[in-house]
């Protein structure tokens, strides 16, 4: 039978002393962990994610001493329906604004919006394109006609609506993958297709499709052609800027270097679609670019023409209330 010592209190005071080293020791480590948490970004595979894309190849995020893990999702909805259940922390441009919108009216103060991709008729994204000989010339002449819109609420909610206010009248809205659009005009399935870059682009260089008009949601949503149309946006969970504020900044600053890469070296920035896109070739250097908004740089007439877009979303019933566009944007 063994016999149990007790332990005398020189021992014990020993003990301890070394477990308070060994605590103290860990520590540093311990704290660097927490500095640095790996943060999950989804993102839906279209050029206007491009400043995140970039900002991952060229190693900001790295530089920065963050671990970012891009997660590619099929569509902007699963994007959001990722941050509500928590296994994403945040979404890169590109993602449907609206479809942020609805997760926030689901969860509310669910995310902070620090970047978005405006667009219009100069920074094309959003067009109406019929293959390359047919007769229609007009939005109006779409009236009675036969339309795919890409997919989701935001996509089609926007596409019936233009389709009113540009007087075509009983047009039939299907929802199809942006990516059987120039396929389906070419087989005749669809009279015109309300779809986004590079569709067109796709469609103008292998000469089977045309654009009628682009940048249509500035003019027949916001009234204006050139007005910014945010239908994108770059945001991080309220949930991770909360628990890790001095990472959310440097992931910020450093998704600001991508921003800026794509403003002065755009041809530079075009390399980085390849491998998240379906953007490669000659096609890398036709497509164009969108414009990109951070948080910083809104002026009141911006968030003015946020909030009239997402009201639109209110009017229409696919918001179960009014989402203040004001409450949504990243403060820093």
């Amino acid at each position: 039978m063994s016999i149990v010592k007790p332990i005398s209190a020189s021992r014990r005071r020993v003990l301890q002393s070394g477990a308070a080293g060994i605590a103290a020791l860990a520590a540093p480590a311990l704290v660097l962990a927490q500095a640095a948490p790996k943060i999950r970004i989804g993102y839906w595979p279209v050029a206007a994610g491009l400043p995140f894309f970039a900002a991952i190849d060229r190693g900001y995020f790295r530089e920065a001493g963050l671990e970012v893990e891009p997660l590619k999702f099929a569509g902007a909805q699963q994007v959001m329906e990722a941050m509500l259940s928590g296994r994403s922390d945040g979404s890169s441009n590109g993602t449907g604004s609206a479809n942020l919108a609805i997760g926030e009216i689901a969860q509310p103060g669910l995310f902070k919006i620090f970047c978005t991709n405006p667009s219009n008729a100069k920074f094309v994204l959003d067009e109406f394109i019929v293959a390359k000989d047919s007769p229609i010339k007009t939005m109006a002449d779409l009236k009675g006609k036969k339309v795919a819109s890409g997919p989701g609420i935001q996509n089609m909610t926007l596409c019936k609506t233009m389709l009113e206010r540009a007087g075509a009248t009983g047009a039939t809205v299907s929802e199809l993958p942006i990516g059987q659009h120039v396929a389906s005009l070419v087989a005749g399935q669809v009279d015109a297709c309300y779809t986004l870059e590079p569709t067109g682009t796709v469609g103008r260089m292998n000469g089977t499709t045309r654009v009628i008009e682009a940048g249509v949601v500035a003019k027949y949503i916001l009234g204006d052609p050139m007005a910014p149309w945010h239908g994108g946006a770059a945001s991080l969970t309220s949930e991770f800027i909360k628990k890790n504020p001095d990472a959310a900044k440097k992931f910020i600053a450093a998704y600001a270097r991508g921003v800026e890469l794509v403003r002065t070296k755009p041809a530079d920035a075009r390399q980085h679609m390849k491998g998240y896109t379906a953007i490669e070739g000659a096609l890398t250097a036709e497509v164009p670019l969108a414009s990109y908004m951070l948080y910083n740089e809104f002026k009141p007439s911006d968030v003015a023409y946020f909030q009239k877009f997402y009201d639109l979303f209110t009017e229409k019933g696919i918001f179960e209330k009014k989402v203040p566009v004001d409450g949504l944007l990243y403060k820093g």
